[in-house]
């Protein structure tokens, strides 16, 4: 059983978790066990159910998705004088993780339709240097696997899928995060299956697998504990977060219908406003639609995008923008060549944003954010 939303009907944010009675017990257990650390049964039990949903041998949990990025790049080996393919669209932690390593992030621009890397630009970027290719599963949509798997085999490079939007999601029946040699997940709070905070990494490759363990654990000596025979991190994940993801997970095919219903509803409320370009889900991809976003061309509705985020809010309505390009990114501006566009990166910025989306989220609500967004089409569109 799902707990009902705690929103009062006068705010809809843009998110709301929902936390199986499952779950709760499972968290219960273990406060009552004493074993809060990372210690406790409950995440292994955790990582083995989740690497079997994937269709993976081995999980290892961390503390964040970000974590689980930075320990998939240590495992393989990354470091200082490599360079990661990453996309241009997708959030910080992807390309963080790679800097983390002292690895170079080389950009590649999304596809318009799908906001997935462009497969068709990655050869271009390619080097003797690059050593990895991230693709980034775009709010719940698989990206164009196939053909990254016969690039990544031509030029003998691993693929480390971000799958960190697209638990439960699927190419061609196979599950998103089953692809690369090595992957990782978030279980951040507004995610499908959440820990609060949390992440996994997973792999068929035992030895990687015994590398990620390492890495995540401070990096102790496989043979004697408390000696350090290489740098590792602290990104342990507590029993506390592996029996809250234990009993969400319990939960996820329940989770992942809703998420459809939530898109299918809001397809239909939106169809046929002018100026929105909704979601669209390729036919052997399944879209587990982690947020549902949309494209605003201000012709056709009236008003841009941050124009419409603002009359939105206004009526109790919280939504968020997309992701923003390399070239909006500070600390990215040394690692850029001169002058390099991302230039459908760059629409999807200006245009895109996306609305509440959460698994806690009602019809109500859902119908109340439609018929907002229809009304101020109309007031912006009044004849002069």
């Amino acid at each position: 059983m799902m707990n009902k939303s705690t929103n009062n009907n006068n705010f809809i944010p843009v998110n709301e978790p929902v936390l199986s009675e499952d779950s709760k017990k499972f968290v219960n257990e273990a406060l009552d066990s004493n074993w809060i650390s990372s210690s406790g049964n409950f995440v292994k039990e955790f990582e083995e159910k989740f690497a079997a949903f994937i269709g993976m041998k081995y999980g290892i949990a961390v503390n964040s998705g970000t974590a689980a990025l930075h320990v998939a790049l240590l495992s393989l080996g990354i470091g200082p004088g490599d360079e990661v393919i990453v996309p241009a669209f997708t959030m910080g932690a992807t390309w963080l993780a790679v800097l983390y390593t002292g690895a170079k992030p080389v950009f590649v621009d999304c596809e318009l339709e799908n906001f997935t890397i462009d497969v068709k630009q990655i050869e271009k970027k390619i080097t003797k240097k690059t050593k990895v290719i991230i693709p980034v599963h775009i709010y719940g949509h698989a990206a164009e696997m196939d053909s990254l798997i016969k690039i990544a085999k031509k030029h003998k490079i691993n693929i480390l899928e971000d799958a960190a939007e697209a638990c439960g999601g699927e190419y061609k029946r196979k599950k998103c995060g089953s692809f690369g040699i090595i992957n990782a997940f978030s279980f951040y709070a507004n995610k499908i299956v959440t820990t609060g905070e949390g992440g996994m990494v997973v792999t068929n490759d035992e030895n990687l697998a015994i590398k990620a363990r390492q890495f995540r654990d401070l990096h102790h000596s496989i043979n004697k504990r408390f000696v350090h025979d290489g740098v590792g991190f602290n990104y342990r994940m507590t029993n506390l977060q592996g029996a809250l993801g234990f009993g969400e997970l319990e939960h996820v095919k329940e989770y992942l219908l809703k998420k459809e219903y939530i898109a299918s509803l809001y397809n239909l409320l939106l169809k046929d406003v002018p100026g929105l370009t909704l979601p669209n889900t390729k036919r052997y991809v399944k879209n587990v639609y982690w947020m549902y976003g949309i494209l605003v061309d201000e012709k056709k509705f009236g008003i841009t995008k941050d124009k419409l985020r603002e009359e939105l809010f206004a009526e109790g309505i919280e939504t968020r923008d997309f992701f923003y390009s390399p070239k909006r990114q500070p600390i990215l501006s040394k690692y850029l060549v001169k002058k390099e566009n991302f230039p459908n990166t760059e629409i999807i910025e200006r245009d895109g944003f996306y609305i509440p989306s959460g698994l806690a989220l009602t019809d109500y609500q859902m119908r109340k954010t439609a018929e907002a967004i229809k009304k101020i089409y109309s007031k912006g569109n009044k004849p002069k």
